[in-house]
């Protein structure tokens, strides 16, 4: 009997792990930091040291998990609406409410004070920063309000090299905000090819995504836009950050490859399915920012 109730709370604590692992967006937070130590390296000039790339991911992640997590307690009305966020434990009742947003601010507060004492208080604060617009710049004002949320609102998103730079130099230079605009001006593309498989769930519940409000015809031409103001921008962080020949051709490659399934997906849309197009820009993004970090370290 002892045996049998020792594995029960074992499994029980298992899963109420599992449950407030599942609020934080993991895949998300992946993605977030590819951008982060890339960006360390350039400010560095070569590896920044194994100890402050260990503590900026381990802050940032805190910070972005926060961040998800409270977004997962705001946003629980409309999660239970959409067959995606439908079983997320905010929705499912598994997590309580309170305890969800509780778990979100420890988090945030606790990543803040971490950057300040094993980075710089100026990663702190940029953390801090990211974690606020996202809660309330985006999913408490513009994700409900406007088909603009994920252009405004994706700024949240394109802080963490900041961070990363701010961590290693303690200030954040042009080039660390060229990083951003990499990352601002990838989001809707990114984020909008994913709409367009999603359209059915953002209209039930109501969340004015750009194929709801204008159409997917629309929304596909919004994509090649963004991409195709994206490729300049990447370049520019070649002269600002001075970097050279192996970061100049990835950048010119990648661009034109996601300007090409971007045109195809506006112009051929029956060919080519928006969650290819998805499916790329994560490619697209980790291999641009890969490069720099290899072009800087060289």
């Amino acid at each position: 009997m002892t045996a049998e109730l020792a594995f029960s709370t074992r499994g029980s604590l298992l899963a109420t792990v599992r449950n407030y692992v599942v609020l934080t967006k993991p895949r998300v937070i992946s993605l977030l930091l590819v951008t982060t130590v890339p960006a360390m390296v350039v400010a560095a000039g070569g590896w920044p040291g194994t100890w402050l790339v260990l503590a900026t991911l381990i802050g940032g992640t805190a910070s972005a998990a926060g961040a998800n997590v409270i977004n997962c307690w705001y946003d629980r009305d409309i999660d239970a609406m959409m067959r995606r966020t439908a079983v997320r434990p905010t929705v499912t009742g598994e997590v309580p409410p309170g305890h969800a947003l509780a778990f979100g601010v420890v988090l945030g507060g606790g990543a803040f004070l971490f950057l300040w004492v094993t980075t710089t208080l100026a990663a702190a604060v940029l953390a801090l920063t990211a974690l606020l617009f996202y809660v309330l710049v985006y999913t408490m004002w513009l994700k409900r309000r406007t088909p603009q949320n994920i252009v405004i609102g994706g700024a949240a998103g394109a802080f963490p090299p900041v961070v990363g730079w701010a961590a290693v130099t303690g200030d954040a230079p042009l080039a660390a905000w060229v990083m951003f605009a990499i990352v601002f001006f990838w989001t809707p593309p990114h984020f909008w090819a994913l709409s367009l498989r999603l359209e059915g769930d953002y209209a039930r519940a109501g969340v004015p995504m750009l194929p709801v409000t204008s159409g997917a015809a629309y929304t596909r031409a919004q994509i090649l836009r963004y991409t195709l103001m994206l490729i300049p921008v990447t370049l520019l962080l070649a002269p600002a950050a001075g970097l050279g020949a192996i970061y100049v051709s990835a950048a010119t490659v990648l661009g034109g490859a996601f300007a090409w399934m971007a045109w195809r997906l506006w112009r051929s849309p029956e060919a080519v399915p928006p969650l290819r197009v998805y499916k790329f820009s994560l490619l697209y993004l980790g291999l641009l920012f890969i490069a720099m970090g290899i072009d800087a370290a060289l």
